[in-house]
């Protein structure tokens, strides 16, 4: 039996298409991705799942009264298909409620800076590249944690540095980090399935 991986996502999608690719190969062989979820319609992640044959669904948060009503939909969701492990992807909405506590210790993330720096509310995309930038870091990368109540805290799993040059920008920085995103989210997965989910 595969491991059964559900990404949320809002945006673009790379890490996903990552994931899915890596399910065909030797790294995630024995997984497969069976649903995203986006909170943008307009999310390529979408795009990229429907072309992959992998169930797409848009869950639009306005249209719940409660942010813990969206989740309980979306944790409702994930226990249909009999998903086993979920994997944020680009997903900006802070997890709450009932997807924390039935898929505890089943939740992962993926976050371009060498965590515990420069994590937490409003740490995300192009502002964690122009904090570390800021701060002078002579090196940066991208981390994988499990997630827990707080934004980008729970154990890290694996980590991945590149070297911060003289000329960068946001921008390179965070073109180079994504292609080691790219790699290490994979591996980080296959490490935590041979873990915890064997």
């Amino acid at each position: 039996m595969k491991v059964k991986i559900a990404v949320l996502a809002s945006g673009n999608g790379s890490n996903l298409q990552a994931i899915i690719d890596a399910t065909s190969s030797e790294v995630l062989k024995l997984a497969e991705v069976v649903l995203v979820i986006a909170n943008k319609k307009e999310a390529f992640a979408l795009e990229r799942a429907k072309r992959a044959g992998i169930e797409a669904l848009f869950l639009d948060p306005l249209s719940f009264s409660t942010r813990f009503s969206y989740f309980e939909k979306i944790t409702d969701e994930l226990e249909n298909r009999k998903v086993d492990l979920v994997c944020l992807a680009g997903f900006l909405l802070k997890l709450e409620g009932p997807i924390l506590k039935r898929f505890s210790k089943r939740l992962l993330n993926i976050h371009p800076a060498l965590l515990p720096k420069f994590g937490g509310k409003g740490m995300y995309g192009h502002h964690v590249h122009e904090a570390v930038l800021k701060a002078g870091e002579k090196e940066s990368g991208c981390s994988v944690h499990v997630v827990d109540q707080d934004f980008d805290h729970g154990p890290i799993l694996l980590q991945r540095k590149v070297l911060v040059l003289p000329e960068d920008t946001p921008q390179t920085l965070a073109d180079r980090i994504l292609k080691e995103e790219h790699l290490l989210y994979p591996e980080a997965i296959h490490l935590y399935i041979q873990k915890y989910l064997k």
